[in-house]
């Protein structure tokens, strides 16, 4: 397996500063944050989902994507994906993804799924969302770069099984799914390896983090946790993913806040590869 990081989880560090960060922790490759950063977030603090400076914006020229692209060959750091925040049906924004993670070298993006918030019917956000991936797989195809579907909770993909259904009449050549158990904490827990087994081909790549249930003022809530703090049992999910055959890239995304920047980087990679010598 390889191994590479998501860098939403690394919001006070550069680009630059983490392919060095990478090398150093013995990475084999990065997931770039593509998002737009408005001037008035950029005034805040540093943040996973707000002001984090280690985030790609769309209006990226070139050249730069060539200088970065550069600076991580030279340090053996590949780009395994440009990871955005598409709305499902967008096209033009996921096409401009494409482009841009083709000039990367990447072997794959994140693609939109419609969100669910119980304010408009799974079937009528599922007829949207499959007519999406039909023409997102062509331009999947054109550009040879994997559109992921990622297991992600308030979405119409919580689980593997439901994330199946939306791909399984896409080819996946083109059209696959990021598993993330971490994300299923919060609804769409199944057997790890039946979820699996159940993915078959489409099992594109997988996201590593943990997350648990906590009591506030008498409601249960999910909160994100370390490796070993939380509800996933990471040694089983890798222990699956060998029964299965699995041998593709591991994406760390680490939300615990729990250590800084290079110190989480060595800590997850530490807990994955002595997790995966015991199976």
């Amino acid at each position: 397996m390889k191994f590479s990081v998501f860098t939403v989880m690394a919001p006070d560090t550069t680009p630059e500063e983490m392919i060095l960060y990478l090398k150093e922790t013995g990475y084999d490759g990065v997931e770039w944050r593509f998002k737009e950063t408005p001037e008035e977030v950029k005034q805040q603090a540093t943040s996973f989902w707000g002001n984090n400076l280690c985030t790609i914006d769309p209006s990226i020229t070139d050249a730069e994507i060539e200088r970065l692209a550069k600076l991580g060959s030279d340090n053996g750091i590949d780009v395994f994906s440009v990871t955005p925040y598409l709305t499902s049906g967008d096209l033009q924004a996921t096409e401009r993804v494409l482009e841009v993670a083709q000039k990367f070298g990447a072997s794959s993006i994140r693609v939109g799924v419609p969100r669910y918030d119980r304010s408009k019917n799974y079937l009528d956000l599922y007829k949207e969302a499959v007519s999406y991936l039909q023409e997102v797989e062509q331009m999947c195809k054109q550009y040879k770069v994997k559109g992921l579907v990622e297991t992600h909770h308030e979405t119409i993909t919580p689980s593997a099984a439901l994330a199946y259904r939306l791909v399984q009449s896409c080819n996946p050549d083109h059209i696959g799914v990021l598993y993330d158990p971490g994300n299923m904490v919060h609804e769409g827990y199944e057997n790890y390896r039946m979820g699996m087994e159940l993915l078959g081909d489409y099992l594109a790549h997988v996201h590593v983090k943990n997350a648990k249930w906590k009591q506030h003022d008498g409601n249960w809530q999910v909160e994100w946790a370390l490796l070993d703090e939380g509800v996933v049992n990471w040694a089983q999910v890798l222990a699956d993913l060998k029964a299965v055959g699995y041998d593709g890239n591991i994406g760390m995304e680490d939300f615990s806040g729990a250590y800084g920047t290079k110190d989480s980087l060595k800590y997850n990679i530490d807990m994955i590869k002595e997790y995966l010598n015991r199976v």
